[in-house]
């Protein structure tokens, strides 16, 4: 996992300030901190590494069941969090632990919440397998963008009363890209405050990119924006059109948008991209 923060967003200057002011971006977990500080050494310590994490019970509970998922357990059960880390590689197990502690900061309504990290598991889950399966992202790079992705939502949702309702509005527009009509109404949207608290929060910059940008499908085809955060953002609107197709609904908004140009970047044929959606719905099922 790279440690270092991203570069500075273009806008970011003249707007950060405000946002930071006026909306609540939880800041860096310490146990976060030492992490990151263990794993940008040259030879990080998974004994280490598991020793910052027992400092939190519940953190190393929670990282050792999530470990032993039938996503990410391997054919042995890991006993404790060293062994975790050992099976699992140290990379992966920082990229689990920082979500459970974006899910430990984030504020809101427990029911919202629930929803939302729901959604946001099983983006997690579609991109570790479809980064796996075309060899595309590491797969920790692609787990903590899944997660991250929408992370400025609940964040949006917490400063404004309405939300909810422009959300709704975004998710069912056909035309619009889905940020512009978050900018129309708060002149920021959870693109922008999730790459925020990405960068605060010490992320690949990668990720950091990836969520500024995974609403642009412009980027998709443009050779000056970095192919890794171009693979990103092309296996989030896979990653969609399966939770989609899991819910069982037959129109994606946003894969209608952007669909074309994700499989071209991927270099995905209609019937592959079929056959991978195909396949991530088996893996959606059996993990339920």
């Amino acid at each position: 996992m790279t440690t270092v923060a991203a570069p500075a967003l273009p806008t970011e200057n003249a707007v950060e300030d405000a946002l930071m002011r006026s909306i609540r971006i939880p800041p860096r977990p310490s146990l976060l901190v030492d992490l990151q500080r263990e794993l940008a050494k040259g030879d990080p310590s998974p004994r280490l590494i598991a020793r910052i994490i027992a400092n939190d019970v519940g953190m190393s509970g929670a990282l050792l069941k999530l470990a032993n998922s039938p996503f990410f357990g391997a054919a042995r059960k890991a006993k404790s969090v060293e062994q975790a880390i050992n099976f699992l590689g140290i990379n992966q197990c920082a990229a689990l632990l920082t979500g459970l502690l974006a899910r430990q900061a984030i504020e809101g309504k427990e029911a919202d919440l629930n929803a939302f990290w729901e959604v946001s598991a099983r983006r997690a889950q579609a991109l570790v397998f479809t980064s796996r399966k075309l060899r595309i992202a590491p797969p920790d790079i692609a787990h903590t963008f899944g997660l991250f992705c929408d992370i400025g939502v609940p964040l949006l949702m917490n400063r404004f009363d309405d939300y909810a309702d422009t959300y709704d509005q975004a998710c069912h527009d056909a035309d619009h890209i889905f940020t512009a009509i978050e900018d129309q109404r708060y002149s920021t949207n959870h693109a922008a405050i999730g790459c925020l608290l990405a960068r605060n929060w010490g992320l690949s910059p990668d990720v950091s990119w990836a969520i500024l940008l995974h609403h642009d499908y412009s980027v998709l085809d443009d050779p000056s924006t970095d192919d890794a955060i171009r693979s990103l953002v092309a296996l989030s609107l896979l990653a969609e059109k399966g939770i989609q197709r899991l819910h069982g609904r037959s129109t994606s908004y946003e894969w209608e948008k952007g669909g074309d140009a994700a499989c071209r970047h991927l270099g995905l044929t209609e019937d592959e991209t079929e056959d991978l959606l195909e396949e991530l719905n088996e893996t959606f099922h059996t993990e339920r």
